[in-house]
């Protein structure tokens, strides 16, 4: 009994020991289970909220700074006070930002991102802003875009990537921290299946322990228990109420049967409740991979956009912007083919189109998209059947989407259009408040290089004005600076192969230029500096140049005002060195005219008063009275030179221009020269065939009597002058050759200038007034000829006379010649048709020495006046009408033809018209019948008059 009672309880306290391991571990193992796995779920959800607050804030700090960087371009831009102020308010905004994710840090990465941010803002808001708009406010905008270019673009382009690889990094972190989960998830169900196993695998042993132990009785439990392990039915007939160990057993069996149905009970609850678990962390995870993809979409959009956005704003070549904007909104709407518009000068930039569309788009700038864009100032969207080209290889119909885009300026107008179009698929209604935005941002850049191109043209435009003004202008801003120069005064001190540009130089800077190249830079100097700092000062100041032909520049100036403050000054420079060279030859002209005058005045005065005070001999008398008429010649030779040039200088002076031949008028000249010389031998040599020439007979031989005379005077030691005539081409060079003293390098280029002598002793004494070769170049001039001269300091002078070679004469233009030839006679034409009349008239002029030509009909004397100018015309009012010209045709004939209009005409009538002719210009009017005498007389009166310048005046409608 008692060895019963042993065994019974010894079974019973094992049999229990081994169902309180069981339970306890079970419980157990339930329990970290689920400990853990809780505990993993929190630990993920916080460090994923931390996670994402820094993200949060990190772009908080991003669209900040891309606020400013916006209200400053708007700023810079439109001058906008408003927008400067915004942009400045949201440093303490991004400043408090900062400090959050500093406080919020764990990682290296989280301070690395806050130290760049807090580098990034004192760089920006303590640095380069203040400074940026330190130098706009002053109009210094050349130094608003050296900071932009220099270090500005740089920073902020470096700020925008960390920024983000900061967000690239967050990311990152939340897909590791996901995938953690996902896999220690994993192994805890992996555990607990493993854990399950287990414990059934140890109540299998003890239940095959006991039934050793058991013996036989209990093969009917083992039975059952198989029973009820393959799901089915077991009846135990073994009696309940039994006290010894089976009893206990078959008692405990069915606790245990009942205790396993319920334990799988709750086995299949919990895993069941795992499942459902594991079906949230995978909509989880895939609530996750789906932000994941949206933010790197909008990484890539906001990659683009920042693409978009610095192309637009770095640049200000309209078709580099253009071209960036279609190209860049292409991709960030996904658009397939594009193109943008301005609707003021049609330059245009497209993106996937042929030229053929792109020109097709062109002609419907003026369309009905344009009209309905301006109307309603919105975009819309238009699905259209493909057509054409736009159908590639496809036969079936299809269809595509077209997105109409406004660009607004400032002032709500239509300065632009954009285009875009999706084969793919449709633009939606939702999107189209982003598109309009991001068309916004374009207008603004758009408008600010329209403003820029104005600003530049007017620049331009500008410095063209001040390019045509004749004086150098130099602009300087209060400190000195150069803000702008014209072209002359470039000329006027040419230092630009010491520097490339002269604006934006310190006047110190420029003044160390010009130092070397002016006489007095000290006092040039500090009348600038006492402009500049707003002393007293005289308003003008001469500067002379170091140059080899010296230049005297006059400088005077104007303050410039701002808004009632001085902003600089403008600098005059003007070159009077012509002035200064006149005014002193002007002054030598006085001094050399009053010795050539009272020269000559002082012999005649003195002849003539020894003459009527003295009785002298003949003979003397002769040679006084000779002495007096040479100095009274050479008066008048003076005199006609003053008269000479103030004719040329009016325009006034008149050639009569006829054919004749040269040689035999240079020959005459040096026959003159040579009673002026017995120490001089004037030699012709030529080598020509032909020296005829169409000129002014009388001016041509002033010409050479000047330069031979010069050639005279200017040999003081006598010696060879050589006249040499040869052609070339179509032309006749004259060159007149002397020995004598020469022309200084110095002075050749103004040896034809008025009043100028050359400064030199030997010359002074020779005399002269500086005129002569003034009016030989004048007078070659109006021949349509050159002159010019070569020298040797010291060995002799060439001058050079190239004469437009005439060409063969006809046979009247011969006669007209060769009755001009050897007789200094005046050449009279004559048109009379009755036949007895000419013949008196003729008779008449030709015993007074005159050259007449008779016509009949008006057209031949027309034709005559092609190949000979008459001196003077008789002309026959009533002429026979059969060609169609009488004698008030003629005249109108003569006065509209610039070489015949000088002509006087005098009228031979029966008509009483004298007032009409002499209205339209007649010189005189004789009524048939008159004495021929009064012909002679009437041309001779009319010759002597007007020196062989007359006038003719006919009214048009006459």
């Amino acid at each position: 009994m008692k060895i019963n009672r042993y065994v019974k309880k010894s079974l019973s306290r094992k049999f229990i020991f081994l169902l309180s391991i069981f339970a306890f571990c079970f419980l157990a193992g339930t329990g970290v289970l689920y400990y853990t796995q809780k505990h993993i779920y929190n630990t993920y959800f916080e460090e994923r909220e931390e996670l994402v607050g820094k993200s949060r804030t990190a772009r908080s700090i991003y669209d900040n700074y891309n606020s400013v960087f916006i209200d400053i371009r708007g700023y810079f831009a439109y001058e906008n006070e408003s927008l400067k102020e915004n942009a400045l308010s949201k440093e303490s905004k991004i400043k408090e930002l900062t400090q959050n994710l500093d406080n919020s840090a764990t990682s290296a990465e989280d301070r690395a991102f806050v130290q760049e941010i807090k580098g990034f803002t004192k760089f920006y808001f303590d640095d380069t802003l203040p400074q940026m708009i330190t130098s706009y406010e002053k109009g210094d905008r050349n130094k608003v875009k050296q900071y932009a270019n220099d270090e500005g673009t740089k920073k902020v382009n470096e700020f925008l990537q960390n920024e983000v690889d900061y967000a690239t990094f967050i990311s990152t972190t939340l897909n590791d921290k996901v995938s953690n989960v996902i896999k220690k998830q994993n192994y805890i169900q992996i555990g607990f299946i493993a854990f399950i196993l287990l414990l059934l695998l140890v109540m299998f042993r003890i239940i095959r322990v006991m039934i050793k132990d058991v013996g036989l009785p209990l093969s009917q439990f083992a039975f059952a228990a198989n029973e009820i392990a393959s799901g089915k039915e077991a009846e135990i007939k073994v009696d309940s109420k039994r006290q010894d160990e089976i009893g206990a057993l078959a008692v405990a069996f069915k606790q245990m049967t009942l205790s396993i149905q319920e334990n799988e009970q709750n086995l299949l609850s919990q895993n069941e409740e795992l499942i459902a678990q594991q079906d949230e962390l995978q909509a989880q995870q895939d609530e996750l991979e789906s932000t994941l993809n949206s933010l790197r979409m909008n990484e890539a959009k906001l990659s683009r956009r920042n693409s978009l956005i610095h192309h637009i704003s770095t640049s200000l070549d309209k078709e580099e912007v253009l071209e960036s904007i279609v190209v860049n909104m292409s991709k960030i709407i996904g658009a397939d083919r594009g193109i943008i518009i301005m609707t003021e000068d049609g330059s245009h930039s497209s993106f996937g189109l042929s030229a053929s569309a792109t020109d097709q788009m062109m002609d419907q700038v003026n369309g009905g998209i344009v009209e309905r864009l301006k109307r309603y100032k919105e975009g819309y969207i238009v699905k259209r059947e493909l057509k054409g080209d736009e159908k590639g290889y496809h036969l079936e119909k299809s269809s595509c989407h077209d997105l109409h885009l406004p660009i607004l300026s400032s002032e709500n107008e239509l300065t632009a259009f954009m285009v875009f179009t999706r084969f793919s698929g449709n633009f939606h209604e939702y999107e189209m408040i982003e598109y309009e935005a991001l068309a916004k941002q374009i207008g603004v850049s758009l408008e600010k290089i329209k403003i820029y191109e104005q600003s530049d043209e007017d620049r331009k435009l500008n410095q063209d004005i001040l390019n045509t003004v004749k004086e150098g202008i130099q602009l300087l801003d209060v400190n000195g600076t150069i803000v702008q120069v014209n072209d002359q005064f470039r000329e006027l001190f040419p230092i630009h192969a010491k520097v490339n540009h002269l604006r934006g130089i310190s006047f110190q800077e420029w003044a160390d230029y010009v130092k070397d190249s002016i006489q007095n830079p000290e006092d040039f100097l500090s009348f600038i500096e006492g402009i500049l700092k707003g002393k007293d000062h005289k308003d003008v100041f001469c500067v002379y140049t170091k140059k080899e032909t010296r230049q005297v520049i006059h400088v005077y100036f104007e303050k410039l005002y701002h808004s009632g403050e001085m902003a600089g000054i403008v600098l005059v420079h003007r070159d009077i060195t012509k002035e200064f060279e006149v005014d002193q030859m002007k002054s030598e002209f006085v001094s050399t005219v009053s010795h050539e005058l009272r020269t000559p005045l002082a012999s005649i005065l003195g002849f003539t008063e020894l003459m009527l005070n003295k009785e002298l001999k003949t003979e003397r008398k002769q040679k006084y009275l000779t002495t007096i008429l040479n100095e009274a010649k050479r008066l008048t030779a003076l005199i006609n030179d003053f008269l000479d040039v103030q004719k040329m200088e009016s325009g006034k002076q008149t050639y009569e221009k006829k054919y004749f031949k040269l040689i035999p008028l240079v020959r005459n000249v040096i026959e003159n020269q040579k009673v002026n010389t017995d120490i001089h031998d004037i030699k012709i040599e030529t080598s020509i065939d032909q020296d005829l020439i169409l000129g002014d007979r009388s001016k041509i031989e002033q010409v050479f009597t000047n330069l031979i005379s010069n050639a005279v005077k200017y040999s003081p030691n006598g010696g060879d002058i050589n006249i040499r005539m040869y052609p070339d081409g179509y032309s006749l060079i004259v060159d007149i050759v002397d020995n004598g003293l020469g022309i200084p390098p110095e002075a050749v280029p103004n040896i034809f200038s008025k009043f100028y002598r050359v400064d030199n002793s030997d010359r002074r004494r020779i005399g002269g007034t500086g005129l002569g070769l003034s009016i030989v170049q004048e007078i070659m001039r109006a021949h349509e000829g050159e002159v010019s001269v070569s020298s040797t300091f010291g060995k002799g002078s060439v001058f050079t006379l190239i004469f437009p070679m005439g060409t063969n004469l006809n046979e009247v233009e011969q006669k007209c010649l060769e009755d001009h030839e050897g007789n200094n006679g005046h050449r009279i034409m004559v048109i009379e048709d009755d036949s007895s009349l000419a013949d008196l008239i003729l008779t008449e002029l030709r015993d007074n020495g005159f050259i007449v030509q008779h016509f009949v009909k008006g057209r031949e004397a027309l034709s005559a006046f092609e190949h000979c100018v008459p001196d003077a015309v008789i002309l026959d009012i009533l002429l026979e009408k059969e060609d169609g010209f009488d004698g008030w045709q003629i005249m109108k004939f003569m006065k509209d033809d610039d070489r015949l209009s000088s002509i006087p005409i005098i009228i031979s009538s029966a008509l009483d018209e004298k007032k009409k002719a002499l209205e339209l210009g007649a010189a005189d009017y004789l009524i048939k019948p008159y004495q021929t005498t009064h012909l002679s007389n009437a041309i001779l009166h009319t010759l002597l008059k007007t020196g062989k310048v007359g006038q003719i005046l006919i009214p048009q409608d006459e």
